[in-house]
């Protein structure tokens, strides 16, 4: 099994305010679902709470929870151990959020794909854990300019362990 983790950060790892994403990019939008679909994907259940029509299609839905035992179109756990026991051995798992559960899985995560958001934000209150770059080596990265889409330059950016 390969764990993935994805995110997209500010310049100060900031992810989110108030349980809701701080940057609509759609091309990251895309990235994820195009990364993802086919695939588990793990959540806390307050990350489950903010997805907009629930489940995600097209993917395991994984919600670790220690005070709901049942969420529509989920599987849910009270560890990340146990959820991952229950993942096949040749899939990839990806880590979508929030704070706690990236914590809990970036000593056992073999990449992070990462959209780097050229911004320095105050509003946040959910921050992506601290990345020893010692420890990672990028693997890939695609940069793209402010468009009419896009408010923010930003990078795409996958690194692997060392």
């Amino acid at each position: 099994m390969r764990i993935n983790i994805i995110a997209a950060v500010s310049r100060n790892m900031a992810i989110g305010n108030d349980n809701k994403l701080l940057y609509w990019l759609p091309n990251d939008l895309k990235r994820f679902k195009s990364l993802t679909t086919g695939n588990t994907i793990i959540m806390g259940r307050k990350t489950f709470d903010s997805l907009p029509k629930g489940a995600l299609p097209n993917r395991r839905n994984v919600v670790l929870s220690c005070s709901i035992n049942a969420l529509p179109g989920a599987e849910v756990f009270s560890d990340l151990k146990t959820a991952l026991d229950t993942c096949n051995t040749d899939e990839d798992v990806y880590i979508i959020g929030g704070e706690s559960v990236y914590r809990q899985a970036m000593s056992m995560a073999d990449r992070l794909c990462l959209t780097e958001i050229d911004d320095l934000t105050d509003k946040a209150d959910a921050f992506f854990p601290e990345v020893n770059y010692d420890e990672w080596k990028e693997e890939w990265s695609e940069s793209h300019d402010i468009d009419e889409k896009h408010a923010y330059r930003y990078r795409f950016v996958d690194y692997v362990r060392k």
